[in-house]
C-alpha cells in the first residue's frame, strides 16, 4: 500500500537546525537536575543483569570486576521482571570505568535518557509527517512535546517512563511504515522496535495486537486472497522477530521464558507497591485509587490548549469512523487515526479495568502522550477545514489559534521560570491548591539544591542533618564535591541539626501529622511556580525526629 499524496517539505537546513538546537539546549541543561529516587535501584538492576550475562560468557573476567562484586544473586533479585535494555549498557559503562565518580556517572545516565528521548522525537516527527503529509506539522508536534513542562524535564532523568515512551513511539512509527508498505524488511524492523519497547516495560506488548489488527484491514482494491497471503508472510515475520528479540534483550527470560514473562505481566498488572498517595487532598492506598486518578492527573498537568484540540481530534476521527467505517479504514490515514485513538484510549481503559497500582501522578501512562499531541494537531486541522467555508467561523478559528499560541508561550515562560523543576507544573492550579491537593516533587530532585544551599551556608566543619527520606540525601550527596559529602553527617539526635524534607507523603500520614511541632525553624525553602517543594528546618534542641523513611525498593 503506497501513499499517493505528496508531502509538503521543509528545507533540510531548517529541520537540521531545529533538532540541532534541541540537542544543544539539552546538552547544556542535562547537568542541572538532581538524582531521583529510583536511579540507584535501576542501576543496580542493570548491574545484576550484566553480572548474570558475564558469568555465563566470561566468568573469570566477571570475578575480576570490582563494580560487579557484592550484588544480589540474579535468581533472588527482586527487580528481574523490570526490563533492562536501557540499564544494561549504562551498567556496562560503569563496569568498564570502575573509577568513575558516581555523581559523574548519574549525570552521564541523564545524558543517556536525553539522547534516547531526542532520538524518539525524530521518529515522532516522521510519524507526524507520515500521517499529515506535511513536515511543518511534524515539527509542530515535536515543538508541542518540548513545550510540555513535565515531559521536557523528565526527558533528562526518567529512565523508566520517558525511555519507554521513546521506544513505544519508535514502535508506533515502524508500525505506521509497515502499514504504508507491508514488506518483510519493514516487518522485521517493526519486530525489533516492538521487542525493544517490551524489554523496557512489558506494556510494549500492546503493539502486538495493534499490529495484527491493522494489518488485517484490506487496502482500497486489495483482494481477500492477496490480503491473506500478505498477512501470513508479514505477520509471521513480525511475530518471529519480536519473539526472538524480546527474549534476547531481557536476560530474565533466558530461562523459562514463558513462565517468567507471565510472572512479569502479573507483576505489572498488580504492582506490589503498598504506599499511599495524596490525591485531591485525601490519602489513598495506591491499590485503591478511584477510577478518575489518571484522567485527572492528565487534565491538570497538560496545557489546556493541547487537551481541547485533542478532544476535537478524537471527535473528528470518531465521526468519520462511525459514518463510513470500511472506506475510512481502507485508507492509510484512516488506519493511522484509529491507531492514535487506540494508543491514547486503550492503556487508560486497561489500567481502569485492571485496577492497576498507580502513584507519582500518571507517569506509568506517559507513553500515551505523543498520541495526545498527534490528536491535538489532528483536531486543529479539523477545526481549520471546518471553518473555511464560513467567514464567521474562520474568525473564531483564528481567535482560538491565537489563544492556543499564547498559552504555549506562557507555558514556555513558566518552564524557564521553574527550571530545573518543570516537572512540578500544574496548568491552572494555584500554588496553595497544588500544595493542599497533590504531591509535588515526588522525584525528590530538589534535594540537590537544598544540599548545595547547606554547604554554601556552612562552608566549613561538619553539617549534622536529618531527613524525611534517606535515599534522597544519599543520592544527591553524590553531586557535591567529595569534601562536602564528608561534611554532611546523618545525626538525628544532634542538639543542633538541619532537617530536610521534600514534602512527600510518608507511610499513611502526612508530614505534619508525622512530625507534629518538632520540625524546628524554617531557614530555607524552594518553591516551583510558587508551590513549596522543599524545606530545610534548623532545630536547636529537643527530642529527635522520627527515623528517616526507608527506600521502597519496588518504587
Amino acid at each position: 500500500m503506497t501513499v499517493a499524496a505528496p508531502i509538503r517539505r521543509v528545507s533540510r537546513f531548517t529541520i537540521g537546525l531545529f533538532f540541532g538546537l534541541v540537542a544543544m539546549v539539552g546538552s547544556l541543561l542535562v547537568t542541572d537536575y538532581g538524582i531521583s529516587w529510583d536511579e540507584p535501584t535501576d542501576h543496580r538492576n542493570g548491574l545484576v543483569s550484566v553480572r548474570y550475562v558475564a558469568d555465563l560468557v566470561a566468568p573469570a573476567w566477571a570475578a575480576r570486576q570490582p563494580v560487579l562484586q557484592g550484588l544480589p544473586p540474579f535468581e533472588s533479585n527482586l527487580d528481574n521482571d523490570h526490563g533492562v535494555l536501557f540499564e544494561m549498557p549504562l551498567a556496562l559503562l560503569h563496569v568498564l570505568q570502575p573509577g568513575l565518580d558516581l555523581g559523574t556517572f548519574y549525570q552521564l545516565r541523564h545524558f543517556g535518557v536525553f539522547l534516547v528521548t531526542l532520538g524518539s522525537l525524530w521518529f515522532l516527527f516522521r510519524l507526524a509527517v507520515l500521517r499529515f503529509r506535511d513536515e511543518r506539522l511534524g515539527l509542530l508536534v515535536v515543538a508541542l512535546f518540548l513545550a510540555s513542562p513535565r515531559f521536557f524535564a523528565e526527558s533528562f532523568y526518567n529512565g523508566k517512563d520517558l525511555v519507554f515512551l521513546a521506544l513505544f513511539t519508535t514502535g508506533t512509527y515502524t508500525l505506521a511504515r509497515l502499514l504504508a508498505r507491508p514488506t518483510l524488511g519493514r516487518a522485521a524492523l517493526h519486530g525489533l522496535a516492538t521487542a525493544a519497547a517490551i524489554d523496557v516495560r512489558i506494556l510494549g506488548l500492546l503493539l502486538v495486537p495493534a499490529t495484527f489488527v491493522l494489518l488485517a484491514v484490506p487496502g482500497p482494491s486489495e483482494r481477500l486472497t492477496a490480503l491473506f497471503r500478505r498477512l501470513i508472510r508479514v505477520a509471521a515475520c513480525y511475530a518471529g522477530v519480536t519473539l526472538v528479540a524480546t527474549i534476547a534483550g531481557w536476560p530474565y527470560l533466558w530461562e523459562h521464558p514463558l513462565q517468567h514473562f507471565l510472572l512479569a505481566g502479573r507483576h505489572m498488572s498488580h504492582f506490589p507497591w503498598v504506599g499511599q498517595v495524596l490525591y485531591l487532598g485525601e490519602l489513598y492506598w495506591a491499590n485503591g485509587l478511584p477510577w478518575h486518578y489518571a484522567p485527572v492527573w492528565i487534565g491538570l498537568t497538560t496545557p489546556g490548549a493541547y487537551l481541547l484540540a485533542a478532544a476535537v481530534g478524537l471527535a473528528a476521527i470518531s465521526y468519520r469512523l462511525l459514518s463510513r467505517p470500511l472506506p475510512f479504514l481502507r485508507t492509510l490515514s484512516g488506519r493511522l487515526d484509529v491507531l492514535l485513538i487506540g494508543w491514547l484510549v486503550a492503556p487508560l481503559l486497561l489500567v481502569m479495568v485492571l485496577h492497576s497500582v498507580l502513584y507519582d501522578g500518571w507517569r506509568h501512562l506517559y507513553f500515551v502522550y505523543p498520541a495526545l499531541l498527534l490528536l491535538a494537531v489532528r483536531g486543529g486541522l479539523a477545526l481549520h477545514r471546518a471553518a473555511q467555508p464560513l467567514p464567521r467561523w474562520r474568525s473564531l478559528a483564528r481567535v482560538a489559534a491565537v489563544v492556543a499560541v499564547l498559552e504555549v508561550l506562557v507555558t514556555v515562560g513558566r518552564m524557564v521560570r521553574m527550571h530545573p523543576f518543570e516537572h512540578v507544573y500544574f496548568n491552572y492550579l494555584t500554588p496553595a491548591q497544588a500544595e493542599r491537593l497533590f504531591e509535588r516533587d515526588y522525584w525528590g530532585l530538589s534535594f540537590r539544591q537544598g544540599l548545595e544551599w547547606l554547604v554554601r551556608q556552612r562552608p566549613t566543619g561538619t553539617i549534622p542533618v536529618d531527613v524525611s527520606h534517606l535515599p534522597l540525601l544519599e543520592n544527591n550527596k553524590l553531586l557535591l564535591s567529595a569534601a562536602d559529602r564528608q561534611r554532611l553527617t546523618l545525626d538525628p539526635p544532634a542538639a543542633g541539626r538541619y532537617f530536610i524534607t521534600a514534602h512527600r507523603i510518608v507511610g499513611h500520614r502526612s508530614l505534619s501529622q508525622l512530625y507534629a511541632d518538632s520540625l524546628g525553624q524554617e531557614v530555607f525553602a524552594i518553591r516551583a511556580d510558587g508551590a513549596r517543594i522543599l524545606t530545610i528546618f534548623w532545630r536547636q534542641q529537643g527530642q529527635p525526629l522520627a527515623q528517616p523513611v526507608p527506600h521502597n525498593q519496588g518504587k
